[in-house]
């Protein structure tokens, strides 16, 4: 059991290097780049009314299913979903050395603002990493899902509009929703001074928030289409996917 357990694990190993290796760095990088920035902006409400609420995450979480539709449409859901999970250990690797920097006494000034929005909250980071990890998997899935139940021309721009709008959409309404329960209504209460979101609230600023980052998926998602196209017309990732062919014919 150990030893295929071990052989399983120096096979995820092997599959991921060779997936980082394939995928453009351009794209691994606005990803990892919009997670990190997802965390920090969801710090602030930037509204807040008896009905909904909306954080500033909203504001690059579009990017992050982009690339997300963009990476499941060429290598498929397990591949994104690897790219997800060193995003997230990127983005908490990054969020330890934020934590430290903010600790780190100065008297060069006051620095109180930084370490207040650089040092994080804990619970803040424990909600984004599970809503994010947990809306990748569903949305990449269901994207996949879709391209597959698509008759005629599956690689038309047409399809890469219906498979990227259904799963943002689905995907980015459970991202917020879960983020806005675990932040707002179960820890924000208890070490905000009773500062907190109703259910409802947290409802409204998901299916808002799935609304507005829908729109900014219409506007840019002809950008990924032909990123797509260009990746398939230039034979992007030709190893990993003989390494997968090889693997599936053992």
């Amino acid at each position: 059991m150990f030893q295929g357990l071990m052989s399983k694990l120096k096979k995820e190993k092997k599959e991921t290097v060779i997936l980082l290796r394939n995928i453009p760095a351009t794209v691994v990088t606005l990803f990892v780049v919009s997670v990190i920035c997802m965390n920090l902006l969801a710090n602030k409400t930037l509204l807040q009314l008896e009905w909904i609420a909306l954080d500033g995450g909203i504001l690059i979480s579009w990017l992050s299913f982009m690339c997300m539709d963009i990476i499941t449409k060429h290598f498929g859901p397990s591949a994104s979903n690897r790219v997800c999970v060193l995003a997230s250990l990127i983005n908490l690797l990054t969020c330890l050395i934020f934590f430290v920097a903010s600790i780190i006494p100065s008297n060069a000034g006051d620095y109180t603002a930084f370490d207040g929005i650089f040092g994080g909250t804990w619970f803040i980071l424990l909600g984004s990493t599970v809503a994010f990890l947990a809306s990748a998997v569903i949305n990449n899935t269901l994207n996949w899902m879709i391209g597959k139940a698509v008759k005629g021309n599956p690689d038309s721009k047409t399809a890469f509009a219906l498979r990227s709008y259904i799963s943002t959409f689905v995907g980015q309404f459970l991202d917020n929703f879960i983020f806005s329960v675990i932040v707002f209504v179960f820890f924000a209460p208890i070490f905000w001074d009773g500062f907190c979101w109703t259910i409802l609230q947290c409802t409204m600023c998901a299916l808002t928030g799935a609304v507005a980052e829908l729109i900014m998926e219409i506007i840019f998602s002809p950008i990924g289409y032909r990123i797509t196209k260009k990746w398939k017309d230039n034979s992007v990732g030709i190893e990993y996917f003989r390494f997968i062919e090889e693997d599936n014919c053992k």
